[in-house]
C-alpha cells in the first residue's frame, strides 16, 4: 500500500488531507497529535488536538473549501479547550473568510507551516489536566485498538 493512498492529489485537498500535512508539520515541532477528538463530555469533535512538549494544547480546524467554512460554525466551541487554536486550510483558500484571532497554518496532504501564530489564551490548570489525560488515554486506546482490533 502506497504512502499517499487514499489521499486526494495536490490541489484537491480534503479536511483529512489537510490534517495529515498538519500533523506532520505539528510533530516536526515535537508536538504530539490526535485528529478527531472530543475534549469534554457532550462537546464536538475537534479535526487536530495537539499536546506540545511544554504541556501546551492546540487545536486546530481544518478546512478545504469555501463551502466546508460556510458549512460548519461550531468552531467558536473549540476556544474554550486549548491555549492556541488555528485554522488550517489549502494555499488556495479565500482567506478573508477567516475570522480573526485564530492563528493559520497553510498545509496539504503532506507538510503544512505557520503562517500567523495564534494568540495565547492559557487553560486553566483543572481543565488542562482534565484534558492531557483525556489526550493521553485516547492515544493509548487508539494505540491498543490498532495492536488488537
Amino acid at each position: 500500500m502506497g504512502d499517499n493512498e487514499g489521499l486526494p492529489a495536490l490541489g484537491q485537498a480534503s479536511g483529512r488531507a489537510l490534517a495529515r500535512g498538519v500533523c506532520r508539520l505539528l510533530r516536526s515541532l515535537d508536538f504530539a497529535t490526535l485528529e478527531e477528538v472530543v475534549p469534554g463530555p457532550g462537546r464536538l469533535r475537534v479535526d487536530v488536538m495537539a499536546l506540545g512538549p511544554r504541556g501546551e494544547i492546540w487545536v486546530i480546524e481544518c478546512k478545504s473549501s469555501r463551502a466546508d467554512f460556510l458549512s460548519d460554525r461550531k468552531w467558536q466551541g473549540y476556544l474554550e479547550w486549548c491555549d492556541r487554536f488555528f485554522w488550517a486550510v489549502p494555499a488556495d483558500f479565500p482567506r478573508d473568510l477567516l475570522p480573526g484571532g485564530g492563528g493559520l497554518i497553510l498545509a496539504d496532504a503532506y507538510d503544512g507551516e505557520i503562517v500567523t501564530m495564534a494568540e495565547e489564551a492559557p487553560l486553566p490548570p483543572a481543565r488542562r489536566r482534565a484534558l492531557t489525560l483525556r489526550f493521553a488515554r485516547l492515544a493509548a486506546l487508539r494505540h491498543q485498538g490498532l495492536r488488537d482490533p
